[in-house]
């Protein structure tokens, strides 16, 4: 791990089947002001985010919708989700739930979680309100790498 693990408490951290962390944040929202900042993120959203200091990529997805290039999104996913080995690795949108809860969704579908039961895992262990349209629920059933 670059430095130290995400706390398993923390806010908005998810602990995958396997035991790897991911912590998915609201944009909208300050960094939490204790604890380590992500060692690399993918942002989720409609317009390029702010420079950041560590490694993060943005992937073009207005809010409510889907992401606007699904291969690049499946790239980004399995990219974020193999990290979590060794980097705090972070996924954001603007308010932490519909594409931030759509995006924790799939990258549990990596770590082995059934399609069909990958929303409400995310919505139990992150955020009873994550991924909040049916297109995004839909995305999740039918996401491949």
């Amino acid at each position: 791990m670059r430095g130290t693990a995400w706390d398993p408490n923390g806010a908005g951290v998810l602990r995958l089947p396997s035991g790897r962390l991911v912590r998915g944040r609201a944009l909208r929202r300050p960094l939490p002001p204790d604890g380590p900042t992500p060692t690399y993120a993918v942002y989720l959203l409609g317009k390029q985010p702010p420079e950041v200091p560590w490694e993060a990529h943005w992937l073009r997805w207005p809010d409510f919708r889907l992401p606007a290039d699904r291969a690049r999104a499946a790239e980004l996913l399995t990219e974020a989700w193999s990290r979590t080995r060794a980097d705090r690795v972070e996924l954001a949108c603007g308010g932490g739930r519909g594409r931030t809860g759509t995006a924790l969704a799939c990258i549990a579908v990596l770590d082995g979680v059934p399609p069909q039961d990958a929303v409400n895992f995310v919505r139990r262990h992150y955020d009873r309100r994550a991924v909040e349209t049916p297109w995004q629920r839909r995305y999740v059933r039918r996401f491949t790498a």
